[in-house]
């Protein structure tokens, strides 16, 4: 009986002396368990594995669209686009002539001043669709210009006048052709004769030279004077699907919170997200999911073209954001960073790290009423009260696991044979599981900083 005493004493030594070698959170302040508020993207970006900015491997549904629109002189059209919030570049050119150079000086020779082969002044207008729709874009389109006017707009008499939208693509079309017709509709109701905008496929847009580009900021003095109609469309009725409902971001503005930029169209990176990580996170940090056009009232910074886009938020001001998708691992980590800072408790989970030994978490959490100890990141159920049992180790101890909350993968490091436990759901490091429990039942060994506790 002495021998065998002497046997588990030495074995419980040998296990204890483990946990002491193993990695201490030497490198990470344990007296804050979550993130200061002054840290920015930079500092959870440290944290991070890198990954590839080229938007070419970004896992994500890109956003930015283009149309080519000529509505008169394009020096005030230009700027006119600018303005629209999504638009994310507007850009002066020529295009929809064939056997005229594409030059200002060509285009305006007097003999190309009838000639219906002359290339017309354009704008291609670059946007993002998650923010702004081509619907939207079009009815500002026309309700900048006269379209009733064939070949010139005001005083400005010429083919490289006239009214024309160059379409990229079939839907497109279809888009251009309604909104002309709700248009119409609209200037025959106020008196106007019918609509003279050519619409067709875009061939080749030329961009025009350079102090074409951007010439009203540039000659403040500079004229390109108003032929709008003053027919003007019906903003609450364009406004589509969810894009039309009212979100109220107030509650964003306190605290921290996740956004998740999704599509109005169907996006297959978001419901990839929504299959692997949303729809199973129970974390204390809200998931909020929005469109691109709706976050007003917050400061972000990380462009929105691409869905998703997965922000952390603090007070309502961005502190990481990531265009593309992110996997279980990256957002657990992301979070990690995000709520634990550089603490004990991001050691353990993502360093595979130990809590010392009869920790602060450790005492608060050995006693607690009936209750279940979740993840502190995904909040998934890990460890029932019922089966915690006081090991004198200065670990908490159980002798099971939630069903299906856990996985176990082998760990042979420091000269042992031993079993991980990880977090079915995030993947961080919780502990060992090891075979000396009460009455042959095994013993999970698991950090409490890894944890929170909800009573039942």
């Amino acid at each position: 009986m002495k021998n065998i005493l002497f046997i588990i004493a030495l074995a419980l030594i040998s296990i204890l002396t483990v946990y002491a070698v193993a990695p201490k959170s030497t490198e990470y302040s344990t007296t804050n368990s979550t993130i200061n508020s002054t840290n920015t993207q930079s500092d959870i970006e440290k944290m991070m594995p890198k990954s590839s900015n080229s938007t070419k491997e970004m896992p994500a549904t890109t956003h930015l669209d283009s149309i080519v629109l000529g509505a008169g002189c394009f020096w005030g059209a230009e700027k006119r686009y600018q303005a629209i919030p999504g638009v994310v570049d507007a850009i002066s050119g020529y295009a929809d002539g064939k056997n005229v150079s594409a030059s200002y000086r060509e285009i305006t020779q007097r003999k190309n001043k009838y000639n219906e082969d002359n290339h017309a002044e354009v704008v291609k207008v670059i946007f993002n669709s998650a923010k702004v729709s081509l619907e939207t874009i079009l009815q500002s389109y026309y309700e900048g210009h006269d379209p009733t006017q064939l070949n010139r707009q005001g005083n400005d008499i010429g083919t490289q006048y006239r009214s024309t939208i160059l379409t990229s693509n079939e839907q497109q079309n279809d888009i251009a052709q309604k909104v002309t017709a709700q248009y119409q509709t609209l200037l025959n109701d106020a008196g106007y004769g019918n609509i003279a905008t050519k619409i067709s496929s875009l061939s080749k847009f030329f961009e025009a030279e350079q102090y074409h580009q951007d010439y009203l900021a540039k000659n403040p003095n500079g004229y390109c004077p108003d032929h709008s109609t003053g027919v003007k469309f019906d903003a609450d009725a364009s406004k589509p699907g969810l894009a039309s409902q009212k979100i109220d971001n107030t509650p964003l503005l306190t605290g921290k919170h996740i956004i998740v930029i999704e599509s109005e169209n169907y996006c297959p990176y978001c419901e990839k997200f929504k299959k692997n990580v949303a729809n199973d996170y129970k974390g204390s940090i809200a998931i909020n999911f929005r469109l691109a056009s709706q976050l007003k009232g917050l400061t972000i910074k990380t462009e929105t073209w691409a869905t998703p886009t997965i922000i952390f938020i603090e007070d309502g001001e961005e502190v990481f954001g990531k265009q593309g998708y992110m996997s279980p691992d990256y957002f657990y980590k992301a979070l990690g960073a995000f709520k634990l800072g550089k603490s004990e408790a991001f050691n353990v989970a993502f360093d595979e790290g130990t809590d010392s030994r009869f920790c602060k978490e450790y005492e608060i959490f050995k006693n607690t009423p009936d209750g279940v100890f979740i993840d502190k990141l995904s909040g998934a159920p890990l460890f029932d009260t019922d089966d915690r049992f006081n090991s004198a180790s200065g670990w908490l101890s159980f002798t099971k696991a939630v069903d299906g909350s856990v996985i176990e993968k082998p760990d042979n490091r420091y000269g042992m044979v031993r079993t991980e436990i990880r977090s079915k759901t995030s993947g961080i490091h919780l502990g060992h599981v090891f075979p000396d429990g009460p009455n042959g039942q095994p013993r999970f060994c698991i950090n409490a900083t890894v944890l929170e506790f909800k009573a039942r």
